[in-house]
């Protein structure tokens, strides 16, 4: 019967240790993203400060304007529970602590393409263009 026992323990150890691998795997895959986040939908041209400067993320994607005019108001709508980040990937033209709820920063003065990223998420990426 000892056997039987430390057979039955060792079947419970492989199921635990195959179930936290799981669950890391699928947290992992979570945290990514569509790979697109120009002309998303969640707004149109930027227009200073208008409804449709918002950076919306949701699912652990980055939804954004198609642009935003210089100087902008950017709303960020975080709807993830997770906190998360839209953070300039060089410079610091912008770094939003995208906490849930709402948030704004500023958009760069300069027109061009601001690639951006969430620092606790690296797979979560986006471009906030300025025109």
């Amino acid at each position: 019967m000892a056997e039987t026992r430390a057979a039955m323990a060792g079947r419970r150890m492989r199921r635990a240790v195959v179930s936290c691998i799981c669950a890391v795997l699928l947290t992992a895959t979570a945290c990514g993203s569509s790979g697109s986040s120009n002309g998303s939908s969640s707004g149109g041209s930027g227009s200073g400060g208008s409804s449709a400067d918002v950076i919306t993320i949701k699912d652990f994607k980055y939804a954004t304007p198609t642009s935003v005019a210089p100087g902008a108001k950017i709303t960020v709508k975080n709807e993830d529970s997770a906190a998360h980040t839209v953070t300039a990937d060089s410079g610091n033209a912008f770094d939003d602590q995208a906490n849930s709820g709402n948030s704004t920063f500023t958009a760069p003065s300069e027109p061009g393409s601001y690639p951006f990223h969430c620092t606790f998420h690296p797979e979560m990426h986006g471009t906030l263009v300025v025109k």
